[in-house]
C-alpha cells in the first residue's frame, strides 16, 4: 500500500518538475525572441527606455523585411521543435498558442506588406520622427546628446529609403487619394521651415552640467540643415510628383487583391470572423438602439424637435465649447486633469490589481495638432523613466465639445488604456512579447468599455455629459457602418461624411477626419465596438451564471490581467473564471 502511494507521489513530482521544467523553458524562448526582435529596431528601443542604439534608426528596406519574415519562420520551427506543448502549465500554453498565431499572421501579412499608405494624415515618418525625438529620446550626458546628432545625421538615408518603399507602391497602383498629399507636406514643410527639433535638443542640452551646450547645439543645427531638411525635402517632392497620378477612390478594393485583404485585415483587427456585411449589419442595429437612448435624453432636457435637431443644436450651441484661445485650452486641460484624478479615487471599486506608473494628461504638441486624431494614449517607458500621457488635441476647440469631455478622459486615461496597458507592462508573469503586443479589438474594445464603466457607479451626472458618452459610443458603432462601407460596398469619401453627420452630433471636422482615418487604415476602426460587444456579452453571461457570486472587480482583473488578447481567447479566460467560482 505505501510503496503504491510513495511510487504516485513520485510519479506526480516528476510530472511536476517536466512541467516547470518545459514552462520555465518556454519562457527563456520567449524571451531570448523578444531581446533579439527589440535589437533589431532601435526606435522601439526608445519606446522601452533601453539606451543601446540610440545614435540609430530602423531599417525601412524590403530586404531587412524579407530578413525579418525568415527569422519569424525560423522562431515558429525552432518552438515547435523544442517545446514539449503537453508539458506546459495552462498559462505558458497560451502563451504558447499566442506566440504561433502571432507568427502565422506576420507570415500570411508578408504579401500584404505594401498594402497600405506609410505616410498619411494619421501616422508616418513625418510625424513620427520629430515625435520620437521629443517625447523618447532623453539627454541626461554627453553621450545621449551625440547619439541625437547622430540620428539627425541619418534622417536624409532614413526618408530615402522611404521614398523607395512608396515608389514600389506607385508601380503596384496603391497611391493614396488625393486628400493625404496636402497633410503629409504641410507636415514636412512644418518641420522645414520651423525649429521644432532644434528647440527640443536645445532645451534638453541646457539642463546638463559640464557639457559645452554652444558646441553641441551648432552640431545639432549643421545635422538639421545637412540632412534632416533634405531628408524632408525629398519626401516633399516625391508627395508632390506623385499627386499627380492620385485620384479620389477611397476604398481598398481599388489595391491588387483588395477584396481578400480588406477581409484578411478584417480578421486581424477584430480577431474574430465576422464578415464585411456582418460588421455592417451590426453598426446599423447598434446605431438604430443608441439612437433610442439619445431621444430619451433630449426628454430629459426638455428639448423641443427631432433628433437632427438635436444633433444639430449639440454641435453648434456655444455652451457647449470652450473659447478657441489659449485660456480655452488651458481651462479644458485642466478640467481633464481634475477628472482622471477623481477616477483615481474611485479604482478601489472596479480594480484589485492598479498601475505603478502615473497618468498626466498633455496637449498635442503644435507641429503635429493639425492632422493628429483628437485624442490618444501613451504608455508609461517599461523602466518607470516616463509617464502614461493622455494627449488631448487642441488645435480647434470647436471639435472638441465639453459633454465629450469625461467620455475621452475614461477611455484614453482611467478605466480605460492607462489601466489595462500599464498593469500589462508591470506584470512578472507575462513573457515581454505579451507585455508589448497588443490585439485592437481588445485594447479599444476595453476603451470603448471604460467609457460605460462610470456609467454604472454614478458619473455622467449632467445629462449633456451623459449624451456626450452615447455620442462617443453611436460614434463607434457608426465606424462598423462606414469602414465596411467605404472598403467593401465602395462607398465614396462623401458618402461616409454624409453618414456621420446625419447619424451623429459630431461637428463635420470630426466627420472628415474619421472618414479620411477610415481609408488610410482600413479595418482598424471596426475594432472598438466589436470588441466593446464581446467584453458585455461575456460580463452578461457571467452575472447571468454566477448570480450574487459575480464581483465586478475579479471580473475585471480577468479581463486586464492577461495582457492584450484575442478575444477568442478572453472568453476562454473568462469561461474558466466563471466555472471556478461555481
Amino acid at each position: 500500500m505505501w510503496n503504491k502511494i510513495i511510487l504516485t507521489i513520485f510519479v506526480v513530482s516528476v510530472v511536476y518538475a517536466q512541467e516547470m521544467s518545459e514552462s520555465e523553458k518556454i519562457n527563456q524562448f520567449f524571451e531570448e525572441k523578444f531581446v533579439e526582435q527589440v535589437d533589431r529596431s532601435p526606435m522601439m528601443q526608445g519606446y522601452l527606455g533601453i539606451k543601446k542604439d540610440q545614435d540609430k534608426w530602423g531599417d525601412l528596406s524590403d530586404a531587412f523585411a524579407k530578413e525579418t519574415l525568415e527569422i519569424t519562420k525560423k522562431n515558429l520551427k525552432e518552438l515547435k521543435e523544442t517545446i514539449n506543448y503537453s508539458a506546459l502549465n495552462s498559462d505558458t500554453k497560451v502563451s504558447y498558442d499566442l506566440f504561433v498565431g502571432s507568427c502565422e499572421q506576420e507570415i500570411a501579412d508578408f504579401k500584404y506588406r505594401f498594402h497600405n499608405y506609410p505616410v498619411n494624415q494619421m501616422f508616418g515618418l513625418q510625424s513620427r520622427l520629430p515625435s520620437f525625438l521629443i517625447n523618447f529620446h532623453s539627454i541626461g550626458n554627453k553621450i545621449d546628446a551625440e547619439a541625437y546628432i547622430s540620428r539627425l545625421r541619418k534622417v536624409k538615408a532614413l526618408f530615402a529609403q522611404l521614398v523607395t518603399n512608396l515608389k514600389t507602391r506607385e508601380k503596384m497602383g496603391i497611391i493614396p487619394p488625393k486628400f493625404v498629399f496636402a497633410y503629409v507636406i504641410d507636415d514636412s514643410k512644418n518641420i522645414i521651415n520651423s525649429s521644432t527639433i532644434l528647440d527640443d535638443f536645445s532645451s534638453k542640452v541646457q539642463v546638463i552640467d559640464g557639457l559645452d551646450k554652444e558646441v553641441l547645439i551648432a552640431q545639432a543645427k549643421k545635422a538639421i540643415s545637412e540632412s534632416v531638411k533634405p531628408g524632408y525635402q525629398l519626401l516633399v517632392d516625391y508627395m508632390r510628383e506623385l499627386e499627380k497620378k492620385a485620384d479620389t477612390r477611397a476604398g481598398v478594393w481599388k489595391f491588387p487583391n483588395g477584396s481578400d485583404f480588406y477581409y484578411h485585415a478584417l480578421k486581424k483587427t477584430t480577431t474574430t470572423n465576422l464578415t464585411a456585411e456582418q460588421i455592417f449589419e451590426i453598426g446599423k442595429n447598434e446605431v438604430a438602439r443608441i439612437h433610442g437612448e439619445m431621444e430619451q435624453i433630449m426628454k430629459k432636457v426638455k428639448f423641443k424637435g427631432t433628433l437632427k435637431e438635436f444633433f444639430e443644436f449639440m454641435r453648434s450651441d456655444k455652451q457647449f465649447f470652450y473659447a478657441n484661445t489659449d485660456e480655452g485650452r488651458e481651462r479644458y486641460l485642466k478640467e481633464a486633469r481634475e477628472m482622471i484624478n477623481t477616477m483615481k479615487g474611485k479604482l478601489d471599486e472596479l480594480f484589485i490589481s492598479k498601475p505603478k506608473a502615473d497618468l498626466i494628461v498633455k496637449r498635442v504638441e503644435s507641429f503635429r495638432e493639425k492632422s493628429a486624431g483628437k485624442a490618444f494614449y501613451n504608455r508609461p517607458a517599461a523602466n518607470g523613466s516616463r509617464p502614461g500621457i493622455y494627449y488631448v488635441n487642441l488645435y480647434n476647440m470647436d471639435d472638441m465639445p465639453v459633454y465629450q469631455m469625461e467620455a475621452l478622459a475614461y477611455h484614453e486615461g482611467v478605466p480605460g488604456h492607462h489601466m489595462q496597458l500599464a498593469i500589462a507592462q508591470e506584470m512578472n508573469t507575462l513573457p515581454k512579447f505579451r507585455k508589448f503586443g497588443g490585439y485592437t479589438a481588445y485594447i479599444e474594445g476595453w476603451g470603448l468599455y471604460s467609457e460605460f464603466i462610470p456609467k454604472e457607479m454614478g458619473f455622467y451626472e449632467d445629462p449633456y455629459s451623459d449624451f456626450g458618452r452615447l455620442a462617443m459610443e453611436i460614434w463607434r458603432a457608426c465606424r462598423l457602418v462606414v469602414d465596411t462601407g467605404i472598403h467593401y460596398k465602395k462607398w465614396t469619401r462623401e458618402q461616409g461624411i454624409k453618414f456621420y453627420m446625419e447619424n451623429t452630433p459630431n461637428p463635420k471636422g470630426d466627420a472628415v477626419k474619421m472618414v479620411e482615418r477610415h481609408i488610410v487604415m482600413a479595418g482598424q476602426a471596426t475594432a472598438y465596438k466589436i470588441g466593446m460587444i464581446k467584453i458585455i456579452e461575456l460580463r452578461e453571461k457571467a452575472k447571468k451564471t454566477l448570480g450574487n457570486k459575480f464581483d465586478i472587480r475579479e471580473f475585471h482583473e480577468v479581463v486586464i490581467a492577461n495582457g492584450a488578447i484575442p478575444l477568442f481567447v478572453l472568453e476562454k479566460y473568462i469561461d474558466e473564471w466563471v466555472a471556478s467560482k461555481k
